[in-house]
């Protein structure tokens, strides 16, 4: 819901997006449904207004990552796991985008009248976003070696701690005293 207290300029931004995807499905609508998949496009926005809360560090409710706060094993862990999650999504649904956007454009005819010219030209255009795919989804990969690294490399630090940090031994009831 907008605030009463917004601006024209900021309700203009949010429009364009809106507008964007007007014209994206009128579009898309003109190509005729059999050639391209529907397109629906939502909006979250989620704003933020106190100011200066949290000492200068990015609110956790909107940003993909923890802080990056490497104080302990386990904030390693955290981080490299949340990370590995984010692009994995990421990736996903830049391939997906990759598809649509191919066949979407796929459907616009080619101004010189060549045969498959379309399919290529959206080909050209697609292989960028799906190159865009492959590296967030080598991020992942990545993120998930860096805690792998991690471990191997602090092993003796990590294993010095671990005992102290194991619960103690309850006693053991010896039936034999009796």
């Amino acid at each position: 819901m907008a605030s009463p207290t917004r601006n024209s300029s900021a309700t203009d931004k949010g429009n364009k997006f809106t507008n964007a995807g007007a014209a994206a499905g009128g579009f898309i609508g003109g190509l005729g449904s059999s050639i391209a998949p529907p397109i629906n496009i939502t909006i979250n926005r989620t704003q933020n207004n106190s100011a200066g809360s949290g000492g200068g560090r990015r609110p956790h409710a909107e940003a993909l990552l923890p802080a990056p706060d490497f104080s302990s094993p386990a904030m390693v862990r955290q981080y490299c796991n949340t990370l590995r999650a984010a692009a994995v999504t990421l990736s996903i649904e830049v391939a997906m985008g990759a598809e649509i956007m191919k066949g979407v454009l796929a459907a616009v005819p080619d101004p010189e009248g060549r045969a498959f010219g379309s399919r290529i030209r959206a080909q050209k255009v697609a292989r960028k976003m799906q190159r865009a795919a492959d590296a967030l989804r080598d991020a992942a990969k990545n993120a998930a070696a860096c805690h792998s690294t991690f471990q191997q490399e602090y092993e003796e630090e990590i294993n010095r701690v671990r005992h102290r940090a194991r619960r103690p031994q309850q006693p053991v009831m010896n039936w034999a005293q009796q």
